[in-house]
């Protein structure tokens, strides 16, 4: 081990194992009660409460709160707040007011009485009113874990624990390492907008402790959990993991991930990647049924959404026309709601990819409205972001703004297979192959059981086809179509890969298929389903299809 990352290493091990006066200091100051009107402000609970009663607060909304009472001295600005609670990352307007708003509703002001909180024009926000500090000792008793604090967690959005993981391999000094694993995973999975993820500090109270998930559940109110182990032995480790319903006990997902032990940090990277890249989509899952079993009558906004997103999930054109009308209900009652704007643009997306278009100019236009409108709400949400840029590179023709949203999507969730997945649609589109395939695959190996893995096949088939390597182009187009097999963005780069292989008899039997599904398709009207940004490329395509037996 270098001498640099030894010393690293130490460092963290000392940090772990030895928290002298120093850290003590630290822990007491962050220990804090602020008392104003009828309200008390814990900040080592996280807690807000009305005389005894507890008031239910978003974690950011908890978090303005704290910061701005904690700087109540002077005026705040908006990008003090985004770096102090966002981390620094770009939030819209409506966003920011949204959580605004929250804080003043949960102690009981408003936006036009400014009683506490007061909005001053062009310089930013104060807490005006008058606060009386507490510090509380540092041998704070901890919570009665018989008081549940799931009034604080919101019960529309998906939550989960990360619960500290076993360590099996029979030595107590290993447990930095366990430890490490479990918050990566923790903070990886924090970088999912639509998921509420309880800290660390407060999953690590049940550390050494045999827990009853259901229990965990309803103390923290969450819905899911996620536990495993950790051993290691000689140069190899194994992590097993699994997905638990934290309401019914059900066993959502299992399975276990192992490598040699080289690098230490890099393996914890590793393994957090791989963790997170394997639940996510099970969580998505297990809320669009959750969603499916709730009453018609009281659908929430992002009720409608996950119905929306199983009917998606039929890849069908009446899945999709389904799908669209709950995107267009959720955005009804929820017009900030960034999510169904950007799926609504993506149904048009798989019109035009499909064929299904019915009015060319006005679907354009709506979706260009849908993609804008959506990437600007959803500045956080990378999924909004991904499918954003793919409809307004595909469907709109706009390559830049595509690339540019699906980058800043990357950025914020590096995590996220559908991000890395729409980047390789859209650098084919862009003619950039090479980087196209190397995010196809990285999308594949964070989400090697996903849904939407017919879609990474057929454009690895299309970055092969323009690079000029057929046997590859035909070998991810057949792929494609064992899992999908009447998808038409397959059976196009099948039938063009085998007919310039000299491969007619498959290429036929493509062509014959996609014909069958897309009887209207021709060479003179190709350009209305496929966008290809290089015109070379878009000159082989044609050619392509030529030779492969589509009719003028």
């Amino acid at each position: 081990m270098p001498a640099l990352r030894m010393a690293y290493f130490t460092l963290t091990l000392a940090f772990i194992f030895d928290r002298g006066p120093v850290a003590s200091r630290a822990l007491v100051e962050r220990k804090l009660l602020y008392r104003f009107e009828k309200y008390v402000l814990d900040t080592d609970r996280r807690e807000l409460r009305q005389g005894g009663d507890l008031v239910p607060l978003a974690p950011q909304v908890f978090d303005i709160l704290v910061y701005l009472i904690h700087h109540r001295e002077r005026v705040v600005s908006k990008d003090d707040l985004m770096a102090a609670v966002w981390g620094g990352r770009i939030v819209s307007e409506s966003a920011l007011t949204t959580r605004l708003n929250g804080a003043r509703k949960a102690i009981g002001d408003s936006g036009e009485d400014q009683r506490l909180i007061k909005t001053l024009r062009r310089s930013g926000v104060r807490f005006v009113g008058d606060v009386c500090e507490e510090k509380q000792p540092a041998n704070t008793p901890a919570r009665d874990r018989s008081a549940p604090i799931a009034s604080l967690v919101s019960q529309e959005q998906p939550s989960i624990v990360v619960l500290p993981f076993a360590n099996l391999s029979g030595d107590p000094l290993q447990d930095y390492f366990t430890d490490g694993v479990v918050e990566d995973i923790t903070t990886e999975l924090s970088r999912f907008s639509e998921l509420f993820v309880i800290a660390r500090n407060s999953s690590f109270t049940y550390k050494g402790q045999a827990v009853d998930v259901r229990a965990v559940g309803r103390e923290l109110g969450v819905r899911y959990a996620l536990e495993g182990s950790v051993r290691k032995v000689e140069k190899r480790v194994r992590i097993t993991g699994q997905l638990i319903d934290a309401e019914s006990g059900k066993h959502i997902w299992a399975d276990r991930f192992e490598s040699s032990l080289q690098d230490i940090f890099a393996l914890q990277d590793q393994m957090a990647h791989s963790v997170v890249g394997a639940i996510t989509p099970r969580l998505e899952q297990a809320e669009i049924e959750r969603a499916k079993r709730k009453p018609t009558e009281s659908l929430s906004a992002y009720d409608c959404f996950l119905r929306g997103m199983a009917s998606w999930h039929d890849w069908t054109r009446t899945g999709h026309d389904a799908a669209l009308k709950q995107f267009y209900r959720a955005i009804e009652l929820d017009p900030t709601f960034a999510r169904p704007h950007a799926l609504a643009a993506g149904c048009y997306l798989m019109r035009k990819s499909n064929g299904w278009v019915v009015d060319r100019v006005a679907e354009t236009a709506e979706t260009n409205r849908l993609a804008r409108l959506g990437a600007d709400l959803g500045r956080a949400d990378a999924v909004a972001l991904a499918w954003c840029a793919h409809a307004l590179a595909h469907v709109v023709g706009d390559i830049r703004a595509g690339l540019a949203l699906v980058d800043h999507a990357l950025r914020l969730n590096p995590n996220l297979a559908v991000a890395w997945q729409r980047s390789g649609w859209i650098r084919v589109y862009a003619g950039e192959c090479e980087t196209a395939i190397e995010h196809l695959r990285t999308a594949m190996r964070l989400s090697p059981l996903d849904p939407l893995m017919h879609l990474a096949y057929s454009a690895t088939a299309f970055g092969y086809f323009f690079l000029g390597d057929l046997n590859q182009s035909s070998a991810w187009s057949d792929r494609a179509l064992q899992t999908r097999p009447d998808w038409p963005a397959a059976l196009r780069v099948s039938a063009m890969s085998h007919a310039l292989a000299g491969r007619e008899r498959p290429a036929q039997q493509a062509m014959a298929r996609l014909r069958v599904l897309q009887p209207t398709l021709r060479l003179s009207n190709l350009h209305e389903q496929m966008f290809f940004h290089r015109p070379e490329h878009m000159e082989k395509f044609v050619e392509a299809m030529r030779k492969a037996g589509l009719p003028e």
